[in-house]
């Protein structure tokens, strides 16, 4: 079991080139295809990411590298005052490695303590695994963690 100052890790491989990939962190109508109801995204460094991930949770933060089609990171928290983890206060990095025709896909997310380790493990499982399909232009069906407006 890792330590809790370890990053989170989570790897996926798809069977899509890096190039067709990287937009789906960048793009806003791409990122909602597989993460979110609304984004507004700004990907250069200093730029916006900011995401309804589920209805309930909006995600806020800024890019701090962007290097297509091989590498992106950005901070990561949630809008309000009763936000567990708070906007911009952990750090995501991706990184897209050719894998024969596909990606190689490989998340760090730093910074996360206890609980907000947990709920987060489970919400990139989660989502990357939605990411899986829709990169390669297939529908990952509805997303079952939106709630209603």
């Amino acid at each position: 079991m890792p330590a809790e100052t370890e990053p989170l890790r989570h790897e996926v491989r798809i069977a899509a080139p890096p190039e067709v990939v990287f937009p789906f962190f960048t793009d806003p109508a791409r990122m909602v295809r597989w993460m979110g109801i609304s984004a507004l995204l700004d990907p250069r460094p200093g730029g916006a990411l900011r995401i309804d991930v589920a209805g309930r949770n909006v995600a806020v933060g800024e890019y701090t590298v962007v290097e297509p089609p091989s590498r992106v990171e950005f901070t990561w928290g949630f809008d309000g005052d009763e936000a567990p983890v708070a906007a911009g206060s952990t750090r995501v990095e991706v990184t897209l490695e050719p894998d024969g025709g596909g990606t190689l896909l490989t998340l760090w997310h730093y910074g996360l303590t206890g609980e907000e380790r947990a709920g987060h493990d489970d919400g990139w499982t989660h989502y990357l695994g939605r990411l899986t399909p829709a990169a390669v232009g297939e529908d990952p069906g509805p997303d079952s963690w939106i709630t209603a407006a």
